[in-house]
């Protein structure tokens, strides 16, 4: 598993509807969508997940050929047909999550070894470490990590690696040097004029596609 994975946010889309996004980003070879709307109630959540879904594939061209996940909430993952669920350090842990969902796909995201590595040996599928660089997006307190501690955690583990956090084209062939197996990508192309093409922009120098 790799490639590029779209983390949504409705909050930094230029007015454009989390589907359209995910859509656009799908219609430019993005194949791994995670959708994180953290502050939607269940039941609202839920409905765009499900909507996510369907227009994930429609631009594929037929189900199953996106990756859906939702972060943290591993019961609207389940309800909503999605493919997988984006676990944290606050949320369910990896080895319960793995055992209500044997067949479900799990990433886990991880701002320090010790966690990446606990993650790895509860089951989890995925990790994505960072930020790797400075970043805008909201939430994010931790300071850049860098392309040495990326390296080191992807050295580490067995499972893929994708680097997270101030994560652009032009830097993408720095973070497969250093080990990972994908990017995990926001504002690159939700905030993007234009998010297909910037979707295939990155996925080009993407080279480990789902």
């Amino acid at each position: 598993m790799g490639g590029v994975l779209l983390i949504t946010d409705r909050t930094r889309s230029r007015g454009r509807s989390v589907e359209k996004v995910a859509a656009a980003a799908v219609h430019g070879g993005v194949r791994m969508v995670q959708v994180r709307e953290k502050d939607l109630p269940t039941r609202a959540l839920l409905d765009l997940v499900r909507a996510v879904i369907r227009a994930a594939a429609d631009a594929a061209g037929g189900a199953g050929r996106v990756k859906v996940f939702v972060n943290d909430r591993l019961d609207v993952a389940l309800a909503a047909g999605a493919q997988g669920v984006q676990l944290g350090a606050s949320t369910i842990p990896v080895a319960a999550a793995r055992r209500i969902a044997p067949g479900l796909a799990i990433g886990y995201s991880a701002h320090a070894i010790e966690e990446a590595l606990e993650a790895e040996r509860d089951g989890a599928d995925f990790v994505t470490f960072g930020p790797v660089y400075e970043t805008r997006s909201p939430g994010v307190k931790a300071p850049a990590q860098g392309l040495g501690r990326l390296a080191e955690v992807c050295g580490a583990l067995c499972v893929p690696v994708f680097a997270l956090g101030g994560i652009t084209a032009e830097r993408v062939p720095e973070v497969i040097a250093a080990g990972a197996k994908g990017v995990a990508v926001v504002s690159a192309v939700t905030e993007a004029a234009d998010s297909a093409a910037s979707s295939e922009a990155i996925v080009k120098v993407c080279p480990h596609l789902c």
